[in-house]
C-alpha cells in the first residue's frame, strides 16, 4: 500500500459520519425495535448525585435535613437504565413537574 492510500485510510477511520453517530439511547445500546421487547419494562434512574453516609447518619435525619450530594450545580446528572449508564441529562421542569432533558447518550461498552 502506498503511503498516500494509507493516508487517506487513517483519516477516513477516524472521521466519524453523522450516519455512525448514535442518536437514541437505543442505537447506543444495540436495542432492537422488535415488537416483543416494546412491552418489557426497565428500571431508568437519574442520579442527581451521592452521599456516603453512615447508618447513624442516616437515622439522624429528620424533616429539613440537607445531604450534601457529590455534584456540582451545573454538573451533568446520570441516566441509568437497568443500571447502566446510558445518557446524560440536565434537571428542567415542565409546568408543575421536574423533568430531564437528555444532552449526551453515551456509548454502550456492551459487546454486540
Amino acid at each position: 500500500m502506498l503511503k498516500s492510500e494509507r493516508m487517506a485510510d487513517e483519516e477516513s477511520s477516524e472521521t466519524q459520519t453523522e450516519a455512525d453517530t448514535p442518536n437514541t439511547i437505543g442505537d447506543v445500546m444495540g436495542a432492537t425495535t422488535d415488537a416483543a421487547l416494546n412491552g418489557v419494562d426497565i428500571d431508568v434512574v437519574a442520579v442527581l448525585g451521592t452521599a456516603d453516609l453512615k447508618v447513624s447518619q442516616i437515622l439522624q435525619l429528620g424533616r429539613g435535613a440537607v445531604v450534601e450530594l457529590d455534584r456540582l450545580i451545573n454538573e451533568p446528572i446520570d441516566i441509568r437504565a437497568e443500571r447502566q449508564l446510558v445518557a446524560r441529562g440536565e434537571v428542567v421542569i415542565v409546568e408543575d413537574r421536574l423533568a430531564i432533558q437528555l444532552t449526551e447518550v453515551v456509548q454502550s461498552s456492551r459487546p454486540k
